[in-house]
C-alpha cells in the first residue's frame, strides 16, 4: 500500500476545515464579539479593555494575562480567531514557512467578522502549502529551536499538534455561533 502521511494529515484538517469555514462565512460581527457571560476576553477597541494586559498594533487590542487567572475567562469568537490565527498559526508560518515574524503584540487586529476571517484564511493558506511543500521528508526533520523543548521532535509532530489545536477551537468557534444563534433575547446584543 502506497500511503503518504504528509496527505493524510493534510486531509485530517481539510476535512474539518470544509465543514466549519462555511459556517463562519456567514459570521455577523454581533457574534464576532458576543459575550455570552461578563468578563469575557475579546478583542476590543482600543483603550476600552478591563483585562489585565492588553497588546496590539492600530484600533483594536486583544485581552489577556500572564499567568492566566484560574478559571481562564470565557473568550469570545474574536479572540479565539485571534488566537488561531496568530498562535497557533501565524507565529508557527513564521518560524517555518517564511512568513514575516508577528506576534501578538505586533498584530493588527481585526474590529470585524470578515476581516478576522480573512487574516485567518490567509494563514490557513499558508500553513496548508507550507505542510505540503514539506513532502514526506520533511515530516521527520526536526522542528528546531523555534519550538523550544520539542526542538528535537520531527515536524510531523508539530502539524498533528496543529491539526489538533485548529480541531478543538475552530470546534469551540462553530460552539460559539451556535449559543450566539440560540442565545435568549436578554443575553444577545441589542440589534442582533
Amino acid at each position: 500500500m502506497d500511503l503518504s502521511w504528509n496527505e493524510q494529515l493534510r486531509d485530517q484538517f481539510d476535512f474539518h476545515w470544509g465543514i466549519v469555514r462555511p459556517r463562519l462565512g456567514r459570521m455577523s460581527d454581533e457574534a464576532y464579539f458576543f459575550e455570552p457571560v461578563g468578563g469575557c476576553w475579546s478583542v476590543r477597541p482600543r483603550g476600552t479593555s478591563t483585562a489585565p494586559v492588553a497588546v496590539g498594533q492600530g484600533a483594536m487590542t486583544i485581552d489577556y494575562a500572564f499567568p492566566e487567572p484560574s478559571p481562564p475567562p470565557v473568550t469570545t469568537i474574536a479572540w479565539r480567531l485571534a488566537h488561531i490565527t496568530i498562535g497557533v498559526l501565524a507565529e508557527r508560518n513564521a518560524s517555518h514557512f517564511g512568513r514575516a515574524a508577528v506576534s501578538y503584540e505586533t498584530w493588527e487586529y481585526a474590529p470585524t467578522a470578515a476581516g478576522a476571517i480573512a487574516q485567518l484564511d490567509a494563514e490557513v493558506a499558508t500553513w496548508s502549502a507550507g505542510v505540503a511543500a514539506l513532502g514526506e521528508e520533511g515530516l521527520a526533520r526536526p522542528c528546531g529551536p523555534a519550538e523550544g523543548p520539542y526542538a528535537d521532535h520531527p515536524l510531523a509532530t508539530l502539524v498533528l499538534h496543529i491539526n489538533r489545536e485548529l480541531l478543538h477551537h475552530l470546534s469551540e468557534v462553530a460552539l460559539m455561533l451556535d449559543l450566539h444563534t440560540h442565545a435568549p433575547e436578554g443575553l444577545r446584543p441589542t440589534g442582533a
